[in-house]
């Protein structure tokens, strides 16, 4: 079934890279129904940057986690490539987050014991790569994001723009449908952010399908399509 559904990912390559059909997510505290989500409806095409943006509590971060395959919706349709997703077990869901999605977090999520080359390596360890085919894509993946003179350092001997390069450059592993920067300069100087952005942009600008989860408008202004999310609806 794994197998099956990573193969119908790779071949289905018409149509929208994203749709949402009435996604809700629902939680329960106690005895008290919150609803998170109520009813998305949201098409994102192939190759398109979308800033999702809104605000504390508008639902952004379950929007973020639903779209990963960190969660499932409680009621809706989630297409991912052409496939299903709403409704798959968690085996199922790890494998298209592996294989399918990159992530881009605000606060980088390296593993201090491991280098440079190696955190770039992670997703590919856990995607049966070789291990001469993945340490020679991670490092033209290094090269790619500037890091070229810094193969074997450790995150604590990074500056945050560098440690957020080696975290772009690792979602870019797997060769991603998607690339999902949940706010992508949060912790990072200006001119850092500014560079971090450049790198998004011109991975976008190489066909990369990026959606980015921001607060900051400087930074959504470059993207095709702002979405606003206001208590858990798109505002219109």
């Amino acid at each position: 079934m794994v197998r099956a559904l990573d193969k119908t990912l790779q071949e289905n390559n018409d149509g929208p890279i994203v749709v949402f059909e009435q996604l809700r997510k629902n939680y329960w505290l106690g005895a008290v129904e919150l609803r998170v989500l109520r009813g998305i409806d949201l098409t994102i095409e192939r190759g398109e940057h979308v800033a999702i943006m809104g605000p504390s509590g508008s639902g952004k971060s379950t929007l973020l986690n639903i779209l990963g395959c960190l969660d499932r919706p409680s009621g809706g349709c989630y297409r991912l490539g052409g496939q299903e997703v709403s409704q798959l077990d968690d085996d199922q869901l790890s494998l298209i987050r592996g294989a399918r999605i990159g992530f881009v977090f605000q606060s980088f999520n390296l593993i201090n014991q491991l280098n440079v080359i190696e955190n770039i390596e992670t997703p590919m360890f856990y995607q049966g790569f070789s291990e001469r085919d993945s340490a020679e894509r991670a490092m033209e993946l290094a090269r790619l994001v500037g890091l070229g003179d810094r193969f074997k350092h450790r995150p604590s001997e990074l500056s945050g723009g560098e440690q957020q390069r080696v975290a772009i450059a690792r979602a870019l592993a797997n060769d991603p449908l998607i690339i999902l920067a949940d706010e992508p300069t949060g912790n990072l100087d200006s001119a850092s952010g500014a560079e971090i952005l450049r790198i998004l942009l011109t991975l976008h600008g190489q066909g990369k399908t990026l959606i980015t989860v921001t607060h900051d408008d400087s930074i959504a202004t470059h993207a095709q399509r702002i979405v606003r999310l206001l208590d858990g609806r798109i505002k219109k």
